[in-house]
């Protein structure tokens, strides 16, 4: 047998035909959380296809999954994302909003690649044991609703990750590095309600949920100032009582996401929200229902994980991104305006460590960052549940460069390249680089303990599961 690696990288060229097909059809489903039906059969009918035994519908919830090929320890655990986003709904490759007709959601965090890409790299470690004879199990997940519905919260609850010694992910990006921690938050429904009445004749008969959420927003925003400065509180309405002024609105409803660098100071700064709300129906004399749907824990980057992960993608290599790549790169770069072209052409050089003029000619980031402890310790105001899983599985996470610097996730650009050849070659150069950090824990098991006894020491074994008591998948989404 060839070198490991010079063996991944066959392996993954020969099945680039299969996650390519994957990336597309995902990206063409553009399935919301809970709903990712084809999504989840695509993924389910490959792995079978490629001899691996596929349990469906775990955690109660029939969109999710686990494949398992293999025998005994060490167990690893792949994670695999395929929900898409509202109203990112954007054909492949165009530079100006084009949503695809009669289609409402759009790939605008890249999953569709995401679960591609993992799914790829299950394919290349199950060649790996048949071929070495290797003791191992490799176990890939599908974990639906990252995005709104906390799947994985939901899978960690019914034990579904019990039993691995380490588990690997990735998320699009623009850039090639190890994640860094990330935000913990709570879901929260404030429903108030008041008493209709006509707004002109007789407004003092009126009770009004409306102005109850106005005013519970402002009071939110006086406490900004009185929480710690990495917290976030983003706020929309889900009612506004109607569309009639001459009203006094009756009911209305606020979703909130209280967002902090640890669950535990969220759920502290949700009580204190939680008081904002209770003080704007006594103003307004009107009755509020307050409802936590979920959340999600932080991110807790292991040590051990992300390092294997970084020397697999140093030695793998990021996306063979070829000319036809780079001129797709190009038209979104010169869709940009002037001041978002210079600071990519800006970061690109930066990161690359070539000129403005040359980056531009190739403005994707091509570059494998390496692991360094700064990436443990960087905190990212995004959330993510595989900080879920992190709490109770040593795990480790990449970002892998899809698209021009800056143009950001949960957006529509974003879903117009990932649904091209970009997407495709991200997917492929996913696959090797965590098929790689795999064979490089079944060369060494002992990583696993040592991983493990990192995660005890961060942790010290606590848990606190952002899930209020009774919840049930997709309700509140």
């Amino acid at each position: 047998m060839s070198s490991t690696k010079e063996r991944i990288h066959q392996i993954a060229e020969d099945k680039s035909a299969i996650i390519a097909d994957m990336n597309q059809s995902l990206w063409g489903y553009a399935e919301y959380g809970y709903q990712e039906f084809k999504s989840a059969k695509k993924l389910t009918d490959v792995l079978r296809a490629e001899g691996f035994e596929v349990e469906t519908g775990i955690a109660g919830i029939e969109t999710a999954f686990v494949g398992t090929y293999g025998s005994g320890s060490p167990v690893i655990g792949i994670l695999a994302e395929y929900d898409a986003l509202p109203n990112l709904s954007q054909e492949a490759g165009k530079t100006d909003r084009r949503p695809i007709e009669g289609q409402k959601y759009g790939h605008g965090c890249g999953h569709c690649a995401l679960g591609s890409g993992a799914v790829g790299a299950a394919l290349i470690v199950k060649e790996y044991l048949q071929e070495t004879g290797k003791q191992g199990t490799i176990k890939i997940f599908g974990c639906p609703a990252e995005e709104t519905g906390f799947g994985k919260c939901f899978m960690v609850r019914e034990h579904c990750f019990d039993g691995l010694d380490i588990c690997f992910s990735w998320h699009p990006m623009d850039t090639t590095r190890c994640f860094t921690r990330s935000a913990a938050y709570y879901k929260v429904r404030f429903d108030f309600k008041g008493k209709a009445a006509h707004a002109g004749r007789a407004p003092e008969d009126g009770r009004s949920a409306l102005d109850a959420c106005e005013l519970m927003n402002v009071g939110v925003n006086y406490l900004r100032e009185h929480v710690i400065s990495t917290a976030r509180m983003h706020y929309a309405y889900l009612d506004c009582g109607g569309d009639a002024p001459n009203v006094v609105q009756e009911t209305a409803s606020l979703l909130y996401f209280v967002r902090s660098p640890r669950l535990k100071i969220c759920q502290d700064i949700l009580e204190r929200v939680k008081k904002v709300a209770r003080g704007a129906a006594m103003m307004t004399e009107t009755e509020v229902d307050i409802k936590v749907l979920g959340g999600m824990s932080d991110y807790i980057p292991n040590p051990t994980a992300s390092q294997l992960l970084s020397d697999a993608f140093v030695e793998q290599g990021g996306p063979d991104f070829g000319e036809a790549e780079f001129a797709i790169a190009r038209e979104f770069l010169a869709a940009m305006s002037d001041e978002d072209r210079e600071k990519a052409l800006e970061a690109g050089s930066r990161v690359n460590g070539i000129s403005k003029e040359e980056f531009a000619a190739r403005p994707m980031n091509t570059t494998v960052l390496p692991f360094c402890e700064k990436d443990r310790e960087t905190m990212s105001t995004g959330s993510t549940d595989v900080g879920d899983v992190s709490y109770n599985i040593p795990t480790g996470q990449y970002r892998v460069a899809i698209g021009v610097p800056g143009i950001t996730t949960h957006t529509w650009p974003f879903t117009a390249i990932v649904g091209t050849s970009i997407g495709d070659k991200a997917s492929q150069a996913v696959a090797r680089g965590i098929a790689r950090a795999c064979t490089m824990v079944y060369e060494d098991p002992s990583v696993t303990e040592k991983a493990k006894q990192e995660l005890l020491d961060e942790t010290k074994g606590e848990y606190l599961s952002p899930l209020p008591e009774g919840a049930k998948p997709g309700e509140g989404m």
